[in-house]
C-alpha cells in the first residue's frame, strides 16, 4: 500500500510540475530553456527535461533548433479552441433546444464527444409523463449513441481506427453494432446523409436521433439529438425529426462562425 501512495504522490507531483512548466511562459517570454526553466521553478534540470521532453512529444512545447529553446506548441491552441467553442455552445444551444423541444415533443441535448464516450452540456426536457432519464453531465458510449455516432462520423479514417482499437465496440443490446468493419461502413452512411440514428442500440425500446455541430473552422465538435421510448419517437417519423434536428443543428453551427461554402458550379 505504501509503495503505491509513494507512486501515486510521485505522479501528482510530475503532473503539477509539467503544468507549473506550462503556466511558465508568457508573452513577455514566450521561449524558455531548461536551465532557466529549472532556475525560475526550483526544480532539477533532469526533472525539467524529462518532463519537457514529455510535453514535447505531446505537442504542448516546441523546441527552436536555432535557440535551443522550448515555447507553447499547437496542442494548447487545440484545446483552448474547444473550451471556446463548448463556452459559445452554452451561450448559442438553449434557445434552439427549447425549439426542438417544443416543435417535436422530446427532450433534446447537446453533447460532445470525451474519450470513449459522450458527455451532455445541455437538456431540454419534454413535458411527456413517460420520458427517457438524462441529465447534463451524464456520460453514454460514444460508438452506440445518437451523438457519439453523429461526431465520430467525421473524423478521419486513423482517428476512428484508433477510437476502436483503443476502446472497442461493447454490445450493450443485440443492436449494438460490435463488428468493427460494420460500425465503419454504418459512420460513412452517417456521414453521407448527415444524422445519425440510435436504434436500441443502447437501451431496448430506446431511439435517438442526432446532427452534427460545426465549430467556425468546419471541425464537427458536437451534436444536438432528440431522445424517447421507441414507441413514440418511432421509425416513420425520422424522415421529418432528421431534417428538423439538421436545420436546427446547422443554424447553431452558424452561431458558433460556421460558414458553408456554396457548392461550385461544373464547367460544362
Amino acid at each position: 500500500m505504501e509503495n503505491r501512495e509513494i507512486k501515486e504522490e510521485k505522479l501528482l507531483s510530475s503532473v503539477q510540475n509539467a503544468l507549473k512548466i506550462l503556466r511558465s511562459f508568457s508573452l513577455e517570454e514566450p521561449e524558455k530553456g531548461i536551465r532557466e526553466l529549472a532556475k525560475t521553478l526550483d526544480l532539477g534540470k533532469s526533472t525539467v527535461h524529462r518532463l519537457i521532453s514529455t510535453l514535447a512529444k505531446e505537442g504542448f512545447v516546441v523546441k527552436d533548433q536555432d535557440t535551443q529553446k522550448y515555447r507553447l506548441g499547437v496542442s494548447l491552441l487545440s484545446l483552448s479552441t474547444i473550451v471556446t467553442s463548448h463556452l459559445d455552445i452554452h451561450r448559442e444551444a438553449p434557445p434552439f433546444l427549447k425549439i426542438l423541444v417544443n416543435n417535436m415533443r422530446e427532450t433534446a441535448h447537446i453533447g460532445v464527444l470525451d474519450g470513449p464516450g459522450v458527455i451532455y452540456l445541455h437538456k431540454v426536457e419534454t413535458n411527456h409523463p413517460i420520458r427517457i432519464f438524462t441529465h447534463i453531465g451524464k456520460y453514454n458510449p460514444a460508438h452506440c449513441t445518437g451523438t457519439g455516432k453523429a461526431i465520430l462520423a467525421f473524423k478521419d479514417v486513423d482517428f476512428i481506427d484508433n477510437f476502436i482499437i483503443e476502446h472497442g465496440l461493447k454490445k450493450f443490446t443485440d443492436h449494438t453494432i460490435t463488428d468493427p468493419h460494420a460500425f465503419k461502413t454504418h459512420l460513412q452512411l452517417v456521414k453521407d446523409r448527415g444524422y445519425a440514428v440510435n436504434n436500441e442500440e443502447f437501451g431496448e425500446g430506446i431511439l435517438s436521433i442526432a446532427a452534427p455541430i460545426r465549430d467556425f473552422s468546419g471541425s464537427v465538435i458536437a451534436a444536438v439529438n432528440i431522445v424517447g421510448p421507441k414507441a413514440r419517437l418511432n421509425e416513420g417519423k425520422i424522415p421529418f425529426f432528421s431534417k428538423e434536428l439538421i436545420r436546427v443543428a446547422n443554424e447553431i453551427s452558424e452561431n458558433l462562425g460556421y460558414f458553408k461554402q456554396p457548392n461550385k458550379l461544373k464547367k460544362v
